[in-house]
């Protein structure tokens, strides 16, 4: 039966090559996840948080990492996860969906708690899903002292990530996909230790684990950039273009952006003031700088105002920087900041 607003994967599993997961070592009788599961667990001590909220969609992704986190916290005892799902209400059967998702997860002992969405998306969905499912999560985070939110982002959706900017003409920040580590604002930071790892492998866990996992209908709608780039990935490959090639030009590009960012640290030292709420640039220091740093220090001046996770889009920021580069006054808005130009300067403060 095909149905748009649910669809749940049911998946064999016999008790025989089920896991439970409270007590130590719970992988060790199946080679291929307990590989999983130690590199896993070297990625997750590398981190030094000792409170993480686990981000739970329902998907075999996120179950996975559920299961891995479950596993964790038996074994090493000081570590404590908290396992949030956002409801955004979209779909007619989102409650219900909801409600799968914890008594899934109820198998392992793993308490799920459920956030419900109440502002209404009506436009631009993934994209305002997403910024509401963070700030839900961010409150969640400071309700809790939680400064670490782990995500199950994985090795297919940053080759997606990278196609997606590629199609919109993104520099080399956005061509790096994403990071390991990132910052959702000052005090909260986003983990994906799952970065490295194919969903095929997820799904092997969410399979001995939990038998069963939930497919959003969204993944395969033709409306949606994200889901049209994941049906052209398999055309991809079957022409050549392999997804451990595209990690790897992702990783040359990363390596490239990491070295623009340390020169950004200097010019943002050097060249950016902080006066009130306002961050300050002289335009001669703005404009001697390569067009790339340019666009960095301008994106990194809005992104601090805002407190948020990315800057604007590069279009937006190349535009912007055209209109000052031209004028000798002016006032633009921009990310809901105001950016003025005047007496050689460059001002940025918050709309």
């Amino acid at each position: 039966q095909k149905q748009a607003s649910l669809c749940y994967k049911k998946l064999s599993m016999s008790k025989k090559n089920s896991i439970v997961l409270n007590h130590k070592n719970c992988f060790s009788k199946h080679e291929q996840i307990n590989n999983f599961y130690l590199n896993f667990k070297n990625i997750l001590s590398n981190f030094k948080s000792k409170s993480f909220l686990v981000a739970v969609s329902g998907g075999s992704d996120s179950l996975a990492l559920a299961a891995l986190c479950k596993a964790y916290e038996s074994e090493t005892l000081k570590t404590k996860f908290h396992y949030v799902h956002i409801n955004h209400a979209i779909r007619k059967k989102a409650d219900q969906e909801s409600k799968r998702v914890k008594k899934i997860l109820s198998k392992q002992n793993i308490d799920l708690k459920i956030i419900k969405n109440r502002k209404k998306i009506l436009k631009n969905v993934q994209h305002n899903a997403r910024v509401i499912r963070y700030s839900l999560m961010s409150a969640e985070c400071k309700k809790k002292k939680i400064n670490s939110i782990l995500t199950a982002h994985h090795k297919n959706d940053q080759i997606e990530t990278f196609l997606i900017r590629l199609s919109r003409g993104s520099g080399i920040k956005g061509l790096s996909s994403m990071s390991t580590i990132s910052e959702l604002d000052k005090n909260i930071k986003i983990y994906r230790p799952l970065l490295s790892v194919n969903k095929k492998e997820l799904i092997i866990i969410t399979k001995r684990v939990f038998g069963e996992y939930i497919k959003d209908p969204s993944n395969r709608s033709k409306k949606f950039l994200r889901s049209n780039i994941r049906q052209l990935i398999p055309l991809l490959e079957k022409y050549g273009i392999k997804n451990d090639q595209v990690i790897r030009s992702i990783n040359n590009i990363k390596s490239s952006n990491q070295t623009i960012d340390l020169y950004l640290k200097n010019v943002i030292k050097r060249f950016v003031k902080k006066n009130k709420n306002k961050l300050i640039i002289s335009k001669k220091n703005l404009f001697s700088l390569s067009p790339e740093l340019q666009l960095r220090t301008l994106g990194f001046m809005i992104k601090s105002l805002n407190n948020s996770e990315y800057p604007p889009r590069s279009k937006k920021l190349f535009t912007a920087l055209e209109l000052m580069r031209i004028s000798k006054k002016i006032k633009y808005s921009l990310s809901n900041c105001y950016l003025k130009v005047a007496n050689g300067q460059v001002k940025i403060e918050k709309a």
